[in-house]
């Protein structure tokens, strides 16, 4: 059996490099860390986000929003203001969004990237 560490990084497939680095580090607030023609290395609190170029996607599934839970996302833990805040946030930016969820010890905002990935904010409750 194969033991694995811990999660090295994240990669993301994008169509438009400058569209995902603005969504990210505007709204989301990560910062760039490297540049690799084809790619964007954020930090994400310490590890790397890599954001792949992909001219060749389809265009996003903006309807997968509407019904967001049991599909494949990535998860983001934030701070109760931050959490309110992307609300707010999301809702001026027009960013397709879900949620509130109530899973009961903690609260799920579903979002989707301009590529139509689908993230989630997560706050647990103390």
């Amino acid at each position: 059996m194969i033991v694995l560490e811990r999660l090295d990084h994240l990669g993301i497939e994008v169509r438009d490099l400058a569209a995902a680095e603005a969504f990210y580090t505007g709204l989301l607030g990560l910062k760039v860390s490297r540049r690799l023609g084809d790619q964007i290395i954020l930090d994400l609190a310490g590890s790397p986000l890599a954001l792949f170029e992909r001219k060749d996607l389809p265009p996003p599934d903006l309807g997968r929003i509407d019904q967001p839970l049991g599909k494949g996302h990535h998860a983001f833990r934030v701070s109760v203001a931050d959490f309110e805040r992307a609300r707010a946030s999301f809702a001026e930016a027009g960013v397709r969004h879900k949620g509130p969820v109530d899973w009961g010890d903690h609260d799920c905002l579903y979002f989707l990237d301009p590529d139509g990935n689908l993230l989630e904010l997560i706050v647990y409750r103390r």
